[in-house]
């Protein structure tokens, strides 16, 4: 896939990740799940790259291989050209001022022993050197920017609400002023009536910081919402990527074209026919020959179950891996 732009942050490519499985009283490796299997995509500058998918299809192992909280089993990943599986533990803790990581769940992200000024401050320090001021002065500011205020610095998690649970991780993910983050399901442990507000928060942020990010969700809706660009992620492979509109617009894969159908549509007079997938998703610690997909496919051939599909361009930048693209 011919995907490298001259503007992109971020270069994936060919990233695989497997887990191995131990069995015996020696534990020894006797098979793999293969979580991430050669997924490459780009990420503009101030761009927000979403990955969708079922769950268990890799999306979260992705995000997390992707800043080395999970080792790659291969693959690269080039951040600001830079090759982040060549550099050292302290080249990559030096490079993760500029690159965070924002959980899905503010109840267990956030230590319960370190009130929110411990929370903020602890980055601060570890990447910078300020003076007492400048540090007391970063972190106000930062919490007004999340819609708190400093009178609840010497506050603990157990005394805030989900969303200003998830507020102090967002506040905690930016406070070194990254150029890059990875959302990972940023708003699926909270209530429906705060998930807009932290969605809108986010995007607040992203324009006025000028942040590039990857947007995990299995929300469609939210996905149209606040992304740029879109990733289609089935059994830990790409299925189809492209810019949201254009994605949703003109789906091309099966699989995507079976996501979309099943979303609500806003407007009462619109009907569209849900494509309901017959079986289950494969065993990922062992995955199907040829398409990924092909055991769920309404459009499998012989040459799918026998030949892996490469993402090949069928407009400017949108990409599917499929034999039968119509």
């Amino acid at each position: 896939m011919s995907e490298k732009k001259q503007d992109a942050l971020l270069n994936v490519r060919d990233l695989r990740v497997y887990f191995p499985i131990r069995k015996g009283l020696m534990k020894r490796v006797v098979g793999h799940v293969h979580a991430v299997e050669n997924v490459s995509f780009s990420v503009r500058a101030r761009e927000v790259f979403a990955l969708v998918g079922e769950s268990g299809c890799g999306k979260s192992t992705t995000g997390s291989a992707i800043l080395r909280l999970i080792e790659p089993t291969g693959g690269q990943v080039f951040f600001k050209g830079d090759d982040l599986g060549k550099l050292t533990d302290e080249e990559m803790r030096l490079k993760r001022r500029d690159m965070q990581f924002i959980f899905q769940n503010p109840y267990s992200s956030l230590n319960p022993r370190m009130n929110v000024w411990k929370l903020l401050s602890e980055p601060l320090k570890v990447h910078f050197n300020l003076t007492p001021q400048e540090l007391r002065e970063r972190v106000e500011d930062m919490l007004r920017l999340i819609g708190m205020t400093p009178d609840q610095l010497e506050r603990y998690p157990h005394q805030f609400s989900g969303g200003q649970k998830q507020r102090i991780s967002i506040a905690r993910a930016l406070i070194t002023h990254p150029s890059f983050v990875v959302a990972d399901e940023p708003v699926s442990a909270l209530d429906v009536s705060i998930q807009a507000q932290i969605l809108n928060l986010m995007m607040e942020l992203q324009q006025e910081m000028e942040l590039s990010m990857i947007f995990i969700s299995h929300d469609l809706n939210v996905v149209r919402h606040i992304s740029n660009s879109v990733g289609v992620m089935y059994l830990g492979s790409i299925m189809e990527t492209g810019d949201t509109e254009e994605v949703y617009r003109h789906p091309a894969h099966p699989y995507t074209q079976a996501l979309l159908s099943a979303v609500p549509s806003h407007d009462p007079l619109h009907k569209s026919r849900h494509i309901v997938l017959e079986g289950d998703v494969p065993n990922p610690a062992s995955p199907p020959s040829g398409c990924p997909f092909h055991t769920r496919c309404g459009r499998c051939t012989k040459e799918c179950t026998e030949t892996r599909p490469q993402l090949t361009e069928i407009a400017p930048r949108h990409f599917a891996a499929c034999h039968h693209l119509k």
